[in-house]
């Protein structure tokens, strides 16, 4: 394959103009060469905006034969069936997120990739954002014990009248916002199907039948416990992480981290006392000791000598990451050199399952 890689974009909306169209645009290793939007404003702004040729039915773009990868941006509920039609058509496919509806069209997508010995991608960028990065790396690092419980918040307030907020196009806040924050929630869950509690809630905020607030709790044996809200009624907003550990804790929110921890064999062993606590005095007293927080930050703070001590053990990261750079350098080694995908499929199988589960959860907005 050449160096340069060759790029058709189906749709010309917010995501394919705005989010792939204007990193393509700068990065020098892909050419966007073909655009399809059945909108004319929308294909011909493309076509200029690339020096491309625009196509109004998208078949037409995948009758292409110029072409190493395929961008599916459009509508959410065409994500399966163009992206079908685009492995049928012998292209390599990155796909825009929500993935699918359900478990059986992504099944079915992983087979026609397997079989056509093609390059299905999913765009998680979000996998890459330095707070979640962050996040994960402190974890990783055992310094706050076994985690019990992680909460995450992707909360505002706002009024929508889109098609996002019909369940016909896959909209809804789960598969529309909740794609980014449920990848990196399984992620931090570990290996493994998820027990799954989801109660959804719709508002007159929201013009159309699906929600616009969820409450989703994943949890099994051996696994942390995931509290996540994606919530269009929360009038504080708040895109925040918070980790409890057994030896500590951690808060982030997408700019900036805090985490503190103490080293258990700097503490006395516990005992258990069965009588009343009591000072030398017998007045009664509360259990207290004094801990010695070890603690971090990121970004690093220069001023903050706790944070210093501790940051040899962490790689320090930008917050201003760029996601979308940072997933496209991957897909470029996958379609260049055959490095595998580190966001694969499978992977997103889950997210789907999880997604299926909670509108079976939720029969006052789902019917059947």
């Amino acid at each position: 394959m050449a160096q340069t890689i060759r790029v058709g974009i189906i749709g010309e909306g917010r995501s394919g103009a705005n989010i792939h169209g204007w990193h393509l645009a700068t990065d020098p290793r892909y050419r966007v060469v073909a655009v399809a939007d059945e909108i004319a404003s929308r294909r011909e702004n493309g076509a200029k905006k690339h020096g491309a040729e625009a196509h109004a039915d998208y078949q037409d773009l995948l009758r292409r034969t110029d072409l190493d990868l395929v961008v599916n941006a459009t509508f959410s509920h065409r994500h399966a069936p163009v992206t079908r039609d685009a492995l049928l058509a012998g292209h390599n496919v990155l796909c825009e997120k929500p993935f699918a509806r359900t478990v059986a069209e992504v099944d079915e997508l992983i087979a026609l990739s397997r079989r056509s010995g093609k390059v299905l991608a999913i765009f998680q960028q979000s996998r890459y954002a330095a707070y979640f990065r962050q996040v994960r790396q402190v974890i990783d690092s055992g310094v706050l014990g076994r985690i019990v419980q992680i909460s995450i918040a992707f909360n505002g307030h706002a009024r929508r009248w889109d098609w996002q907020t019909l369940q016909e196009y896959n909209g809804g806040n789960l598969a529309n916002t909740g794609p980014h924050p449920l990848d990196q929630a399984l992620v931090l869950f570990g290996d493994g199907e998820p027990d799954v509690f989801c109660r959804m809630d719709r508002t007159e905020a929201s013009t159309g039948d699906a929600e616009n607030h969820v409450k989703l709790i994943l949890s099994g044996p051996g696994h942390p416990l995931i509290d996540l809200e994606i919530s269009s009624c929360c009038a504080y907003p708040c895109f925040t992480y918070q980790v409890y550990g057994s030896r500590g804790g951690l808060k982030a929110s997408q700019k900036e981290a805090a985490w503190r921890y103490y080293d258990p064999d700097k503490l006395p062993p516990l005992a258990l006392y069965r009588d009343p606590l009591a000072n030398p005095a017998g007045e009664p007293i509360y259990c207290g000791e004094s801990i010695e927080w070890k603690t971090g930050v990121w970004p690093e703070q220069a001023d903050a000598p706790a944070a210093k001590e501790s940051a040899r053990d962490y790689v320090p990261l930008n917050p201003d990451t760029n996601m979308t750079a940072a997933y496209y350098d991957m897909l470029y080694r996958t379609l260049t050199t055959g490095a595998p995908l580190e966001i694969t499929p499978q992977q997103v199988r889950r997210q789907i399952a999880v997604i299926e589960a909670c509108r079976r959860l939720n029969p006052h907005i789902y019917r059947a």
